[in-house]
């Protein structure tokens, strides 16, 4: 049987997940209105590919 107690103890969060976490956050990633506009603005002919 399983004590869970005693495994949440021998519980270490991963380094990878961290890291994950922090490049996740530092990120400046696109999200649904840039990519709204960049379609707006190709539709419009007015698309310069910059963000």
């Amino acid at each position: 049987m399983i004590v869970f107690e005693e495994e949440l103890k021998k519980f270490h969060k991963s380094l990878e997940v961290e890291d994950t976490e922090d490049a996740i956050f530092k990120e400046d990633l696109t999200d649904m209105l840039d990519l709204f506009l960049n379609v707006a603005q190709e539709y419009d002919g007015t698309y310069t590919g910059e963000q």
